[in-house]
């Protein structure tokens, strides 16, 4: 059969046919870019404390009802517990001065009964104090992520069979609706369990829209401009999105607000399905040659270059009867994910992408949804994180222009894997040290993810090749929805008892607080109580 790429020659590299879908399909990852973390911001735990309702407090108890704790060598309130109310509102009314009258180590601690109150420092407001997504239900938090990329995963595995079987463009713009729409609408949310669903059709809908464009522009573009398109295009919209995020945050610092300008772009891409065409090659592989002829023929008045009257001979020179009988059967015909194990090639070919697609996914995530600890400043830390990508898809750009692709996969993964080892060993007062070691292992993770998309697009045919690209993303993505809790791992990180005082210290944190009932007195206690 005629070469795709050779019979297509005459339309050139970059007229402006392949101008027009080379930018309209990088602007249409700048939303992906955009929400992929703006989590970071939605579900970032403001300061917080127990709330202390108005009730007859000196202004010294006020102060002092809530515990100070030592956390990493500094004294900070404690988030999750305050000195029982009753009993506070009687030492005040008796006139008793904390911390000369009353030691308040002996004071008995509740949690917080009453709400908290959050601080508006960085935030008027979000998903967390919203919902109170702390204390004991933090838990929800990372889950929040999690969920989101629940639905990434979903995506990728739905996404890439429905491409295959209606087409890129159609399902482009589908999940591009999705993602909008789901967007907006969380704002509405009345519960946490409510937003969780739509987070997850959201994420659903957020890759499926980018490997659908991702594929559509590999399949139309050639030659450099394919390889250009592939490892700096799509990744630079993807990067932009990124960066402009925490401009959209730092202005917008209430989640709703915030959430409604990320969905708000996705509506500006809706006169772009009259400008993006179905990829030919896809057209072919389902038989339907006038439809692909057409839109190159559309292709080559746009680039002011002639068509030849048979594009495809192969199909147009074949007898009517055989001609419509190949189309028929090869129409007919639909590839799936099990196609993927049909051959030990293919099977050993997918294997091994799905591990490397899975280790770069799973550090990718947990370092970017890790950007707010970064600096005492979250939208710097966003923005710092955002820009490292861009060299990072430079480098992929010339990698893959230049250097065998085994071998700039296996180079990246070692850079980003040997800087993050490294973070160990940096001394504890060497912070910017480790910060930087941190960075050149996103660095290097970033980069071998932008190579690996390309390098798993050209190794499948094209009847395979959306359906690959989307099950190996959705394995990815398995390590991204353990990403969010990688982080939460440090807090096993306490030291053993040494005394019995210290055990029964440690078994006090697991439940050091007494409830309060709504109908309990107030408790008088005498001096010799204290």
């Amino acid at each position: 059969m005629q070469d795709y790429d050779d019979a297509t020659a005459f339309l050139g590299h970059w007229g402006c046919f392949q101008q027009s879908v080379f930018f309209l399909l990088s602007a249409s990852i700048i939303p992906n870019g955009l929400a992929a973390f703006s989590l970071v911001f939605l579900t970032d735990i403001p300061g917080h404390h127990c709330l202390v309702p108005a009730v007859n407090l000196t202004q010294d108890w006020y102060e002092a009802i809530i515990p100070v704790q030592v956390v990493n060598g500094k004294q900070e309130q404690s988030r999750c517990s305050r000195y029982r109310l009753d009993v506070v509102r009687n030492l005040s009314a008796q006139g008793f001065i904390p911390g000369r009258d009353v030691n308040l180590t002996d004071l008995q601690q509740e949690g917080c009964v009453d709400g908290w109150s959050y601080s508006k420092d960085l935030y008027q407001s979000t998903i967390v104090s919203e919902f109170d997504l702390v204390c004991g239900e933090q838990w929800k938090q990372p889950f929040t992520s999690t969920v989101y990329f629940l639905g990434v995963l979903a995506g990728s595995f739905i996404s890439g069979q429905l491409s295959d079987r209606f087409g890129r463009k159609p399902v482009l713009f589908a999940t591009m609706a999705i993602q909008t729409v789901f967007s907006f609408v969380e704002i509405f949310s009345p519960s946490w369990i409510v937003l969780s669903i739509l987070i997850f059709i959201s994420g659903l809908g957020q890759i499926s829209n980018y490997v659908s464009a991702f594929v559509l522009g590999t399949e139309i573009l050639a030659g450099n401009v394919r390889v250009l398109f592939s490892s700096l295009g799509v990744c630079m919209g993807f990067a932009l999105g990124y960066m402009m995020l925490p401009l959209f945050a730092y202005f917008l610092r209430d989640w709703k607000s915030l959430l409604l300008a990320l969905s708000a772009p996705g509506l500006l891409y809706l006169p772009a399905w009259w400008l993006i065409p179905e990829s030919p090659r896809w057209l072919l592989a389902q038989g339907r040659v006038e439809e692909a002829e057409a839109i190159l023929r559309n292709a080559a008045k746009k680039n002011k270059v002639e068509a030849p009257q048979v594009i495809f001979e192969d199909y147009n020179h074949a007898e009517p009867e055989t001609a419509a009988k190949a189309d028929k059967t090869q129409a007919q015909e639909h590839y799936n994910v099990f196609h993927l194990l049909s051959t030990s090639n293919i099977r050993n070919t997918t294997v091994t992408l799905s591990l490397v697609w899975f280790t770069l996914s799973t550090g990718y995530f947990g370092l970017s949804l890790n950007t707010s600890r970064l600096h005492a400043n979250p939208y710097i830390s966003c923005f710092v994180s955002a820009a490292v990508e861009v060299p990072a898809y430079v480098t992929s750009w010339l990698a893959l222009r230049n250097l065998p692709r085994q071998l700039s996969v296996i180079c990246i993964l070692l850079l980003g894997g040997v800087s993050l080892y490294l973070i160990q060993l940096v001394p504890e007062g060497l912070s910017y040290l480790s910060i930087a070691l941190e960075m050149l292992g996103k660095y290097g993770l970033t980069t071998g993810t932008a190579l690996v998309y390309v390098y798993t697009a050209e190794l499948y045919p094209t009847v395979l090749r959306n359906t690959a690209t989307g099950v190996c993303a959705t394995l990815s993505r398995v390590g991204s929805c353990i990403a969010p809790f990688l982080f939460q791992l440090k807090s096993f990180g306490r030291p053993l008892p040494q005394t019995i005082q210290q055990m029964h210290k440690r078994d006090g944190m697991k439940c050091p607080f007494i409830p309060r009932k709504e109908h309990s007195k107030p408790v008088v206690l005498h001096e010799s109580q204290l």
